[in-house]
């Protein structure tokens, strides 16, 4: 029998477990509460934030008797698409020989999909090739099914905003009506575009407009977060000070993406103890392996558009980016150049609007690693 394959403790790409999940108690339980009280829940977050790590946490802390099925829409194009993850993601989710996948399986041979398994893990997929009415049926058959269990059913569907670009017309208001006849079935809805996961839930135009409970994913607090790292690399008999960590934190901002990537390669890294100066070289190797990303956006980008990502990217968080005082201290141009050049750099995402805890909006670059290397960039000009 081989060994055991050796883990490192902080993931980057994927949810390992508990064990290895940093938090988020008072959200899991706001959640699970939700749906015992048949509410939906909408989770916006900025991207990386945690969100799909706190999903699938989620989904593992529910009660033996509920049923949770995950579904990420984001590479989804159309309507069938839709149904094709759905209907895959329950065969895979629940086993075939159980009473509830007997029943599916019944089910889903009836609507005549083509059955394959993937070559990697041998899994089953299902995959319809019908006209958008047939689409729609089947989905309805699918979601009356699980609504006619004994138990709840919670669906999340991960990147929700992606059906603003299907093709069908409509399809937030088809899907809104049909869900809202579920009463066993409850959904949790997450999305990493802010702007539009709040224009489809929170605007009074649009079909799901108050139709869950929103929550807003926030950083992680930095204490819990140290505190974390510390007895994780503890518990793999490795030392790291509470001040070093607090520094790592600090300097990816509490991004848990950014977090975790640094904690990663520094633990790969560490034989014994962590020392400032091995996870300042860990970060820099970090910063130096996406140069060459980082050289082409900043190619594609004016200078009035470069010299306002750096000033963002000194500042960290900039309240007033046409401020006299902003713009003269960073040769930044006239207002109206300002706002250009900030218009270009949200819509291509690489500077982003959000908003502090007093609702105050600010402007601040998306990209952690990028707003390090820029903001040596300028500290070297």
């Amino acid at each position: 029998m081989g060994k055991k394959q050796f883990v490192n403790p902080f993931p980057v790409t994927t949810y390992l477990g508990p064990d290895y999940f940093c938090d988020r108690s008072d959200e899991t339980s706001q959640m699970i509460s939700n749906i015992r009280n048949g509410s939906s829940t909408t989770v916006i977050a900025l991207r990386r934030i945690g969100k799909t790590g706190l999903i699938h946490h989620l989904l593992g802390k529910l009660p033996p008797e509920w049923k949770g099925i995950y579904i990420d829409i984001l590479e989804t194009e159309t309507l069938n698409q839709f149904l094709n993850l759905l209907a895959t993601s329950i065969i895979t989710t629940i086993p075939e020989k159980s009473s509830l996948g007997r029943r599916f399986w019944s089910l889903l041979k009836s609507l005549r999909p083509v059955i394959s398994y993937d070559a990697l893990t041998g899994s089953p997929q299902a995959s319809f090739d019908i006209k958008t009415h047939e689409v729609e049926n089947n989905i309805q058959a699918i979601l009356q099914f699980l609504e006619n269990q004994k138990f709840k059913i919670v669906i999340a569907i991960d990147e929700f905003q992606q059906i603003t670009r299907y093709p069908e017309k409509n399809t937030d208001a088809w899907l809104r009506s049909r869900i809202q006849q579920l009463k066993n079935v409850v959904f949790i809805f997450s999305g990493s575009q802010q702007h539009l996961m709040t224009e489809l839930f929170a605007s009074p135009q649009r079909p799901f407009f108050r139709s869950t409970l929103i929550m807003k994913l926030e950083k992680l607090n930095q204490v819990v977060y140290r505190d974390f790292i510390v007895s994780t690399f503890k518990r793999h008999k490795k030392i790291i000070a509470p001040e070093t960590a607090q520094e790592m934190i600090e300097w990816t901002n509490t991004h848990t993406y950014y977090v975790q990537q640094l904690c990663n390669r520094v633990f790969a890294s560490t034989i014994k103890e962590v020392t400032p100066e091995l996870w300042k070289h860990q970060a820099l190797l970090l910063l130096k392996e996406q140069q060459p990303v980082f050289f082409t956006l900043r190619n594609m980008l004016t200078n009035p558009q470069w010299q306002m990502l750096k000033a963002i990217a000194h500042e960290k968080i900039v309240y007033q980016p046409t401020a006299k005082g902003f713009l003269t201290k960073y040769h930044l141009g006239t207002s109206a150049t300002a706002l250009r050049s900030l218009k270009t750099l949200t819509g291509y995402e690489l500077v982003i609007k959000d908003f502090d805890a007093q609702g105050v909006s600010f402007y601040s670059v998306y990209d952690v690693f990028l707003q390090r290397w820029a903001e040596l960039s300028t500290q070297q000009t």
